[in-house]
């Protein structure tokens, strides 16, 4: 059954052994286009010929299927097989007209590949297509963040409002102050986030570093701590206070500090001295 050989082959690290097992369901009947996808996900990285195969069969089975669409095109992206790519895009979006999937990934693939410009485009056609879906919103003010147009942002998160919640699109206007280099209103803008949502992890983040920005060492170090309390499994707050430590020359508390992240990350030793590098 089709079921029973993703499984073996999800339980299997090698992509030639998950291949072996996978390969053969291109001429299983039983095998559906879920099956088939999901068998050329997990072959994706290893083995992409063979998830090409696979996608390209599932197509077949179910030709009027998006998501076998946007899986080709991020194989075809990843061995640089561009005809292949846009041609998959192209239909995925023939397919749905208004659905934003294609879209955004071609936004992906413009990000990776550098072009902040195309992938603002790319996410603007998507944000017109769900323009109330918030995750779609909060990444087109990003972009137009990124590319200068910071007015034109705080619009598009103002729109945002109702289902992003007040304390986020605080933090996001915030994010977009700080890229303007206005670090005492993002400052502000961070500190009414988390007053709004004391839980707020990563409002505590942001406020730590404006506050260093704008010279509140004290400040940053407590936002920061604040940060790290509410998310113990999140390694950025402790490294930006190491960061921060180390430039301000406070050798010995970035040295308890790096004690404290390679006690609670022993798994991820090389990060910890990636992210905490002693003077």
């Amino acid at each position: 059954m089709p079921e029973q050989e993703l499984a073996i082959a999800r339980a299997m690290p090698d992509a030639t052994n998950r291949a072996q097992v996978l390969k053969p369901l291109k001429e299983n009947p039983k095998a559906t286009g879920e099956h088939l996808r999901a068998a050329a996900e997990l072959l994706s990285e290893g083995s992409p010929l063979d998830a090409y195969e696979l996608a390209k069969e599932a197509e077949k089975r179910e030709p009027g299927e998006v998501e076998t669409q946007l899986l080709l095109a991020r194989i075809c992206h990843g061995q640089r097989m561009n005809r292949c790519e846009e041609e998959s895009l192209a239909r995925a979006e023939e397919l749905k007209p208004g659905d934003p999937k294609a879209d955004l990934l071609r936004a992906d693939f413009q990000e990776k590949d550098g072009d902040l410009g195309g992938a603002l485009s790319s996410v603007g056609k998507a944000y017109k297509k769900a323009p109330g879906n918030v995750g779609v919103g909060v990444r087109y003010a990003r972009l137009l963040s990124a590319m200068g147009r910071g007015e034109e942002a705080i619009q598009v998160l103002k729109q945002l409002e109702r289902g992003l919640g007040r304390p986020q699109m605080l933090m996001e206007e915030g994010l977009v102050r700080m890229a303007q280099g206005r670090m005492e209103e993002a400052r502000e803008l961070f500190a009414s986030a988390v007053e709004a949502d004391p839980k707020l992890v990563m409002g505590y983040y942001h406020l730590g570093m404006a506050a260093f920005r704008v010279g509140d060492v004290d400040g940053a170090e407590e936002a920061l701590r604040q940060a790290d309390r509410l998310d113990m499994s999140d390694m950025r707050p402790l490294s930006a206070l190491c960061d921060i430590q180390r430039k301000t020359g406070r050798t010995e508390q970035l040295t308890v500090t790096r004690m404290d992240l390679e006690r609670r990350f022993p798994e991820r030793m090389e990060a910890v001295r990636n992210a905490c590098r002693t003077p």
